[in-house]
């Protein structure tokens, strides 16, 4: 498997030393021993707290002269140090600096033995517990644009990027109360391309600022399309006045990867993915979308090409559809479910049809759309009766999914119908000369088409629509019949995963207040996913199962989540993949369907090019007017290519 540094990670830390107050000397040393853990670690980038050098608390004392030249020696003997023990590590520190008669609280960019910048506090805060004005000068009272210190001459400018020539990381840093400001500077950092941002900070603790800080940090990286790596002071700072919690944390893109509070002398680390802000950028056409005034000056280094090992620290998710928590899931599918109920309401009132015309197989994409339906009309408070529920049973349908069907049906109280479909399906055989024996493409697509004949000729009996059933992971692999169940008047489904649609039928099933509904539900959840066009075996159970066939939808919803959200190359789905289903599937079978999912999906899109509308729920949309513009003779052999690299 390929090492993650080539997949767009890279692995960045927060740390809390143990703070001695005023001992620069002690501090240097401990920033040493956790700079020597990260290196075991593989870490790349490594942030501490503000003036972690000296510690926050100094304050009266950042005015004697013994404390600043003790802070230079400090800084100057973790250069020596750090370059041995973590030699290519890109490490931010916090120190007060002298510079144009000034004091400034400042981050120091260390790079092997290098200073490859220092940027100043933009916003010095000095209200309620903080005095810091009476120390420190903002950013904007800066003279000079670069400083002598350690006897190398310095870039000193609260505009500063420091840009990886070898790779896409580009960072940019801030200081505490910067983040706290309507528009912090790493704002601005970010428009002009930094994509991980730091913040050295010393922020005590207050009943409930914990949540409020962790939802700037979180927000400002979602805001940002950024990496964000946050390291506070911590408990040993000075208890005079306030506690400091030491609240470490690492966020991407809206999401918290890595955290800890009240703990010091600690290190935790995680594995940031450039690739993906990058690509949320480029598609994001309004994150540039304004004048840039600034002027940024960007510092060139070189990280560490030995990478991360191969596997990532942190948590890759194999249902990136579903929440893993129960709570957070419900209100997914509530909310899901009233914007299917919505679409279908404001379609029926907009074009001033009282019916609806639903095929129901006892599948769960048909008993979901059933589910929304009923509810529409409730909602509207249509006749529930003006619903027409159709079942087809034909050569595949097994007596378990009809009679759930049928039950279903009732039990909700909609118009019933069963339509047997074998004999129509026979004929038309006999009238195309197809032998019923061969049980080909041909065998199976009669049925679908049939089908859906007598949906929509029932629809304009009754002046009805014909809703549809079919899901977004059928729509990506293109497993549905071309003007079969591929058409209806809309489509209820169309933006809902596979993964995610039994979460829903679920959710319904644990929050009805009918009981038979229930189980007849609970049920059609236990039922094995299959388009029952194939005869049963000869026990009368399903033969023909979806997942047999084209593979896992567990798998193919997370290659379609990863594609289509991120722009990921085939070569990193499939290494993500293996992580999170890493027990599951062996690589080798997750090799296997990735290559089937590739090959389907472009030799599909003609489909997906005439879809009827449906409600968009989630990121990921297939329709042609919504979201997925590509041409239906595409060629997969550049993506097929990538993965026959990989072993």
């Amino acid at each position: 498997m390929s090492d993650a540094l080539n997949m767009g990670f890279i692995r960045v830390g927060a740390a809390v030393p143990k703070v001695h107050i005023a001992s620069p000397m002690a501090n240097a040393e401990e920033m040493i021993r956790i700079a020597e853990q990260a290196a075991k670690e593989k870490v790349a980038v490594l942030v501490f707290p503000e003036l972690c050098l000296t510690g926050y608390t100094c304050a009266d004392l950042f005015h004697q002269q013994l404390l600043l030249s003790n802070t230079r020696t400090a800084l100057e003997y973790l250069l020596i140090k750090t370059q041995i023990v973590a030699a290519n590590m890109l490490i931010v520190i916090g120190l007060p600096i002298e510079a144009d008669n000034q004091l400034f609280n400042c981050a120091a960019i260390l790079h092997n033995g290098k200073i490859l910048g220092i940027v100043p506090k933009v916003f010095i805060p000095n209200y309620n517990e903080f005095y810091e004005k009476r120390w420190f000068s903002p950013a904007r009272n800066r003279l000079s644009n670069s400083i002598t210190l350690c006897g190398q001459v310095v870039p000193f400018n609260e505009n500063l990027l420091f840009k990886d020539n070898k790779a896409h990381l580009c960072l940019g840093a801030e200081i505490c109360e910067d983040l706290w400001m309507p528009v912090p500077p790493s704002s601005r950092h970010a428009l002009h391309g930094a994509n991980l941002l730091v913040n050295l900070s010393a922020s005590n603790e207050l009943v409930g600022k914990t949540k409020y800080r962790e939802d700037l940090i979180r927000l400002q990286s979602a805001r940002c399309f950024a990496g964000y790596v946050y390291a506070s002071a911590g408990p040993s700072e000075s208890t005079t006045d306030v506690v400091f919690g030491g609240q470490m944390m690492i966020a991407e893109n809206g999401s918290i990867l890595e955290q800890n509070r009240f703990h010091d002398g600690i290190l935790i680390y995680a594995d940031v993915d450039l690739d993906k802000m990058m690509n949320e950028r480029r598609k994001s056409n309004s994150f540039m979308d304004e004048s840039h005034t600034d002027d940024y000056r960007v510092i060139p280094f070189i990280l560490d090409e030995a990478g991360i090992g191969p596997r990532i620290k942190r948590e890759i998710d194999p249902y990136p559809f579903v929440p893993s928590k129960k709570e957070e899931r419900d209100l997914r599918c509530r909310e899901i479910f009233m914007i299917q109920q919505t679409g279908l309401s404001q379609r029926l009132l907009k074009t001033g049809i009282r019916k609806a015309v639903i095929g129901i197989s006892g599948g769960l994409d048909s008993t979901l759309a059933l589910l929304v339906c009923r509810e529409a009309f409730a909602q509207l408070e249509y006749p529930l009766n003006e619903i027409y529920g159709i079942t087809m049973p034909g050569f595949g349908t097994t007596g378990r999914t009809l009679t759930n069907a049928r039950n279903l049906m009732q039990e909700l109280g909609v118009r019933y119908q069963e339509i047997a479909i074998s004999d129509a399906c026979l004929k038309h055989f006999e009238d195309i000369g197809h032998d019923p024996a061969i049980k080909d493409v041909t065998y199976e697509n009669v049925q679908a088409r049939e089908r859906t004949q007598i949906l929509m000729d029932i629809a304009n009996k009754q002046d009805g629509l014909v809703i549809g059933t079919g899901d977004l992971s059928e729509l990506a692999l293109g497993w549905c019949t071309y003007n079969g169940d591929h058409m209806s008047h809309y489509g209820v489904n169309a933006g809902v995963p596979k993964t995610l649609v039994k979460y829903l039928v679920s959710w319904y099933a644990d929050t009805t207040d009918n009981p038979k509904i229930h189980r007849i539900l609970r049920d059609i959840l236990d039922t094995p996913i299959s388009p029952e066009l194939l005869p049963p075996d000869i026990t009368g159970k399903i033969e023909q199962k979806t997942e047999e066939l084209i593979g896992s939808y567990d798998l193919h919803d997370f290659f379609l989540y990863n594609m289509m959200r991120w722009g990921f190359s085939p070569a990193k789905v499939y290494y993500l993949a293996c992580s999170a289903f890493s027990g599951e599937f062996t690589n080798q079978e997750i090799l296997k369907w990735l290559k089937v999912f590739y090959r389907r999906f472009f030799s599909q899109q003609f489909k997906r090019s005439c879809l009827p509308d449906g409600p968009k729920v989630g990121s990921i949309c297939l329709s042609p007017r919504g979201d997925w513009r590509m041409p239906s003779d595409a060629n997969a052999q550049m993506w097929l290519n990538e993965l026959d690299t990989l072993n």
